[in-house]
């Protein structure tokens, strides 16, 4: 057993980082401002879109960018069950009702076919679910969407380095939005963005994420002179601070070296694990590139004499930390009470979520971490196969 913890997904914050931090506190200006802009302009270039807009969660980038394709009361949207709550959450406070469409059970995504089943007259909008930083079937997804004249707003909280037939996540539809948790592949400890090519939509955001007022009002305290805003839109206090951003520059300049290190751990993994009663994440599709977000097994139950339950119990013995991603959410007391979910409905999901669990994944771990990792999941499975 490990002396100390590993904790499930603790990022790699370096000096960098930490004297931006420090710099930025001794500027005296912590909110809204310069770092902000820096950090959105850097992302918009990393991503290619024309417009990358910074907020303070995933969450406040997904309602945000409801709340200006103007989403709301009547309209139905389609998600994954396959999901953390803020999915479907955003589509609640947005006035709108979440349509579940079950995944494929080989890539945890959204199943287009399934999309296409639950496509209704109120169908306003599909929210792709990138999991685990696996690309969707976009293009069968913007199909659908050009044939019910529906948007699309991709929850790629885990799929900031994911591409598609070689475009980022971020240029594809209309509105994507990202996460900057702290156990994402770039942190800023809280944190989003929405990026897009439509400058209306961008525009909207960019009031609405600021109490509604006018455009760049952040600046009204600026050196360049005091400036009046307006209040153009009952908005919402999403905005990112100088802060978070201090930390996402530098995070950005080293996504693509500590991708690098996710890979190595990745392929670690998928041969220490190849022979045990377990299923691996499948092969990553051609013409696609994977975030490497998340290291998912799904338990072969069937093989064993435990439960994904006890099977984490034993890991945190071991004091190493795990995840579920994730209980199926139509099976959360809230959705299944107030939409009538049920077990059966999705039974792809189910099969996951009943077997799923993430092991550390961070470009942090050294190998001897690495190693101790693999050494109890061995043995754990060993011990406990039928």
């Amino acid at each position: 057993m490990r002396k100390s913890f590993l904790v499930f997904g603790s990022p790699r914050i370096e000096e960098d980082e930490i004297q931006e931090v420090v710099d930025t506190l001794r500027s005296g200006w912590i909110g809204t401002g310069p770092r902000v802009e820096k950090f959105e302009e850097m992302f918009r270039q990393y991503i290619g879109s024309d417009f990358a807009l910074a907020v303070h969660s995933c969450t406040a980038a997904l309602h945000l960018s409801m709340i200006a394709a103007n989403i709301g009361e009547g309209d139905q949207v389609i998600t994954s069950p396959m999901t953390f709550a803020a999915t479907a959450n955003s589509i609640i406070h947005s006035g709108a009702t979440p349509v579940f469409a079950d995944v494929e059970r080989s890539t945890m995504n959204i199943d287009p076919k399934e999309i296409r089943k639950k496509i209704t007259s109120k169908t306003r909008a599909i929210v792709p679910v990138h999991f685990a930083g696996r690309a969707c079937d976009m293009d069968s997804i913007l199909s659908v969407a050009r044939e019910v004249n529906a948007i699309v707003i991709n929850d790629a909280a885990h799929a900031i380095e994911t591409e598609y037939h070689g475009k980022k996540i971020g240029v594809l539809g209309d509105l994507t939005a990202y996460s900057f948790y702290a156990t994402k592949n770039l942190v800023t400890g809280e944190g989003g963005m929405v990026t897009t090519n439509n400058q209306e939509l961008a525009d909207k955001i960019k009031i609405l994420g600021l109490h509604g007022m006018s455009k760049d009002a952040w600046k009204r305290f600026s050196d360049s002179g005091y400036k009046h805003y307006e209040v153009i839109y009952p908005g919402y206090k999403y905005n990112m601070m100088d802060i978070q951003a201090a930390i996402g520059i530098h995070q950005l300049e080293k996504l693509e070296k500590y991708a690098i290190r996710r890979n190595e751990i990745w392929e670690m993994y998928n041969r220490a694990f190849a022979n045990l009663p377990v299923i691996l994440p499948a092969a990553i599709e051609l013409g696609t590139r994977h975030s490497l977000h998340l290291y998912t097994l799904l338990l072969k139950l069937e093989e064993l004499k435990i439960s994904r339950d006890d099977f984490m119990t034993l890991m945190h013995h071991e004091n190493i930390g795990t995840g579920v991603h994730y209980t199926a959410l139509h099976l959360h007391p809230y959705y299944h009470k107030r939409f009538g979910f049920k077990r059966g409905d999705f039974p792809n999901t189910e099969f996951i979520a009943d077997r799923t669990v993430s092991i550390p994944l961070s470009a942090k771990l050294s190998d001897e971490e690495v190693q101790d990792v693999i050494s109890a999941v061995q043995s754990i499975l060993t011990k406990h196969q039928k």
